[in-house]
């Protein structure tokens, strides 16, 4: 999921957080995140959605079938 990866390495740099403050948030290992980034490993359902809600996009939109939100 190539799209996921970019697009979570994008919203992050657009919230201007470190890959371990997300972890931390998601209560997940910082190494399990930068694995998500780097599309080496895909993440869990329950994951995706809390990305989703952290990041305050769609699950669409984190995985690429609708452009991410523009800032305001």
């Amino acid at each position: 999921m190539e799209a996921l990866a970019q697009n979570l390495f994008a919203l992050r740099k657009k919230k201007n957080v470190s890959r371990e403050t997300v972890a931390r948030a998601l209560e997940i290992s910082a190494m399990t995140y930068q694995r998500y980034e780097k599309n080496l490993r895909d993440p869990t359902l329950p994951v995706l959605i809390s990305l989703a809600d952290y990041f305050g996009v769609t699950l669409d939109q984190l995985a690429g079938r609708e452009p991410l939100p523009e800032e305001p």
